[in-house]
């Protein structure tokens, strides 16, 4: 079909031409055309049918009307644009039908708005989609409900646009809402209208029960409603308002608010969208908080996993200075032993040497207890030591002869200068506490000093007077003890770190153990530790003990002259040469008669062989840890042949082991290790013995 037949089919139809006009009636053409397209029928019969058609309809308009000649389809359908007089172009969609006559009778419908109105919602729900995708691809990227909230709020006041948005979250135990997070854009209005946010805002008195019921709530004109929580939106010039629940399995927990300026300004689209948004929104904070709530468990977990492992390592570490707790203690009581017996028998010793000496005898004294509280890692109890009054200026001097070689050492080794400065007050009160250790936290405090300077610098102990602690007794005044170096100092994680055990900066030099027994230390005074540090410039740490409330009163008593003990025959039992060949040496410089045994069982031998002689054994002192036959079963033995024979026990545990579990069976006296002179002594004159009594 060529244009001029095409042109003819209409002409020749077109006194059977109807069009719709805008009524919905159908007309005829002289009063359709000049209705919808403007022209009187003189100019449309005038004008060559495809001209006015819109170019880019005319081929398939066309082609369209041939097909269906082709096929005698009885009804065509079909769609173009047709020129209006004023220069528009008005869509038209057309029905026509052949007749008996050969003519066609076609109607035509003005479809231009309705096509026009579903572009604009096409549109607007390609922009929802679009801002939708932003909105999920952006919380996507966010792993806490705070910033995902923002985010929402600020996209909805940009993008939809609004000039209000923010969201709440449900506070079901109040039955009340608290505004979480207002949208940026919005903030200046919100703060006027006093919806800050975690502001709380009532339910059941501003007509929000239904959206916390899970339905979408829209105000077209909040001048219209009389709850206080709309009026105050209405008194900021918003007019319309839409409240979305945010639901997360049939559960709301919060809720989507969005406001505009013009009343009736939300569509359906608008609606379903923000609906379709709150979903979203609630989906991601539930995972949000999932995954807050998993990495706090996972934090627990790791902390428990490392409180564990801290746990097992200190276990370790108590069942390791348990094992060899009996080795130390056996290397260091012939020194004890010895020591003693020197500076109670050599009286031409000079003043260095026995000062020396005195000193040698604080430190053994300082070792035992040092293993005696190792052991105590691997128990659930803290050591319990008896405190006296301690004269804490001594007890700084004492610690710095004893760490004197090691300070000296250093400055002439790596040939660094390296300058002590003592600072004691005058007439420092003494404090209560247990000499022993604090003389060790001292020591590991001018360790850490001297370490801290590798390229030397000046250390300074100092002492003074502190405020009493309220807590105690106003008339014992606390005592400082302060150690401060001019060294490398701590960073801000060191500092906070460096009371963990284990935590060094020394690399292996470390253990990471001396600050954290000085704090144990501190801690067992009820006393406080202070540290203070600058990067570069040094550190201090301040030791801070409770005073003795009177040091006359607490001061311990002269002891009683000692009863003399008349010569005795003795059994040594124990495994270590050194320690039986002192024991033997210090026994019998006081007259006794002492017969050795290396084990338990060689000890049950020479006590059978003495007792079915003529000079059997007037005591027995036995170690405890042995191989094979332990000094349990050894006193035993003994009092199964002689009930009444005083055994002595030897242990590290010491007294500790008396007061954990009473005195063992058939043991009369347990002496700790390293034993003292005196103690051996008091411990022969004790037992119940005739010869003793």
């Amino acid at each position: 079909m060529n244009g001029e037949e095409l042109q003819r089919f209409f002409s020749l139809s077109l006194d059977f031409l109807c069009i719709s006009g805008a009524d919905g009636y159908f007309k005829r053409v002289s009063a359709a055309v000049t209705e919808i397209l403007g022209w009187t029928v003189e100019e449309f019969l005038a004008t060559p049918y495809l001209d006015l058609v819109h170019p880019d309809d005319r081929d398939a308009t066309v082609r369209e009307v041939e097909r269906r000649m082709l096929v005698s389809e009885r009804v065509m359908r079909f769609e173009n644009r047709y020129l209006h007089k004023n220069g528009s172009w008005r869509l038209l969609s057309w029905r026509s039908m052949p007749q008996p006559n050969g003519l066609m009778y076609a109607t035509a419908r003005d479809v231009t708005e309705e096509r026009d109105s579903a572009q604009r919602k096409l549109q607007l729900r390609l922009q929802h989609l679009s801002l939708l995708q932003h909105i999920t691809r952006a919380i996507g990227e966010r792993q806490d409900s705070r910033s995902i909230y923002q985010v929402v709020a600020s996209a909805i006041e940009d993008q939809m646009p609004v000039e209000l948005s923010a969201i709440c979250s449900y506070d079901a135990a109040r039955h009340e809402l608290v505004i979480e997070c207002v949208g940026s854009r919005g903030h200046p209005l919100a703060t006027d209208l006093g919806l800050v946010e975690r502001a709380r805002i009532e339910i059941d008195g501003n007509g929000l029960s239904r959206c916390v019921g899970g339905r979408l709530i829209y105000e077209p004109d909040l001048s219209r409603i009389q709850f206080t929580f709309p009026r105050r939106l209405a008194s900021g010039d918003l007019r319309a308002m839409i409240a979305s629940p945010m639901l997360v399995e049939s559960e709301v927990f919060g809720i989507l608010l969005a406001c505009r300026r013009q009343p009736e300004s939300f569509t359906s689209d608008d609606c379903e969208f923000l609906r379709q948004l709150s979903e979203h929104v609630a989906l991601a904070a539930n995972h949000a908080q999932l995954y807050a709530a998993l990495q706090r468990a996972y934090e627990d977990l790791r902390q428990t996993q490392q409180a564990v492992m801290q746990h097992e390592r200190l276990r370790a570490l108590g069942q390791l200075a348990s094992g060899i707790a009996h080795d130390i203690n056996n290397a260091i009581s012939p020194v004890a032993l010895y020591t003693e017996s020197l500076l109670e028998g050599e009286h031409n010793l000079t003043a260095r040497g026995r000062e020396y000496l005195k000193s040698i005898d604080r430190a053994v004294d300082d070792v035992a207890k040092t293993v005696e509280r190792m052991r105590e890692f691997a128990r659930q109890r803290e050591p319990q030591t008896a405190f006296t009054p301690v004269d804490v200026n001594r007890l700084v001097q004492q610690v710095l002869d004893l760490t004197r070689a090691r300070w000296s050492d250093m400055s002439h080794q790596r040939g660094v200068p390296i300058g002590i400065e003592t600072k004691l007050a005058p007439e420092l009160p003494p404090v209560l506490g247990a000499g022993n250790e604090i003389r060790e936290a001292l020591t590991n405090l001018i360790f850490n000093a001297l370490d801290a300077m590798p390229a030397g610098g000046i250390m300074t102990v100092r002492t003074l007077c502190a405020e009493p602690e309220p807590l105690y007794d106003r008339r014992a005044p606390r005592v400082s003890i302060e150690v401060a170096d001019t060294g490398v100092g701590m960073d801000g994680d060191t500092r906070r770190r460096c009371l963990e055990p284990f935590f060094t900066t020394k690399g292996e030099r470390g253990t990471g153990l001396g600050l954290p027994m000085v704090y144990g230390i501190v801690q067992r005074h009820s006393g406080d530790l202070e540290i203070e540090s600058v990067v570069g410039s040094g550190t201090t740490v301040r030791l801070t003990l409770n005073g003795a409330v009177d040091a006359a009163d607490d001061a311990s008593p002269e002891p009683p002259a000692a009863v003399p003990i008349p010569p005795l025959r003795i059994l040594v039992v124990d495994d270590d040469p050194t320690l039986r060949q002192s024991l033997r040496n210090i026994l019998e410089s006081d007259g006794h008669s002492v017969r050795l045994a290396c084990g338990g069982r060689e000890g049950l031998d020479e006590f059978a062989a003495a007792r079915a002689g003529p000079t059997p054994f007037d005591a027995v002192i036995t170690d405890l840890g042995m191989p094979e036959v332990d000094g349990l079963k050894v006193a035993t033995g003994i009092k199964a042949l002689t009930a009444n024979l005083p055994v002595i026990l030897l242990t590290g545990w010491g007294q500790r082991l008396i007061d954990d579990e009473g005195l063992p069976p058939n043991i009369d006296c347990v002496l700790g290790k390293p034993p003292k002179v005196r103690d051996l002594r008091q411990a022969l004159r004790t037992t119940r013995n005739p010869k003793i009594a």
